[in-house]
């Protein structure tokens, strides 16, 4: 859980700098911190006690929990940023990698 958590706080982290740089510095806070939000929510999906699988079931795993997870900021957000929706799915991916190596469960 706190690798997927760290995870997720650092790639929201670099996802607030890309939207901010991506917009010209004119998104107000509240929305880069529900982008950084949506980033810490998917660190914490991710971070949940999952059944352990194997490496390319948990990257599967994980793109899908970043697609389920970034969807719900891009409608919220009436599908304006396209980039931050599919960044979601690839930290999804980068998450759960760094769950997967880092894993120190015993089955």
């Amino acid at each position: 859980m706190k690798i997927s958590l760290i995870t997720g706080i650092l790639l929201g982290i670099v996802c607030i700098v890309g939207a901010s740089i991506r917009s010209g510095f004119e998104r107000e806070t509240y929305w880069l911190f529900a982008l950084w939000y949506n980033r810490l929510l998917m660190g914490f999906i991710i971070g949940a006690p999952w059944k352990t699988a194997g490496l390319k079931m948990a990257l599967t795993r994980g793109a899908v929990i970043g697609f389920l997870v970034s969807f719900a900021f891009y409608s919220s957000i009436g599908f304006e940023d396209t980039t931050s929706f599919l960044a979601g799915v690839i930290y999804g991916i980068i998450i759960e990698f760094a769950a997967y190596k880092f894993d120190t469960r015993t089955e």
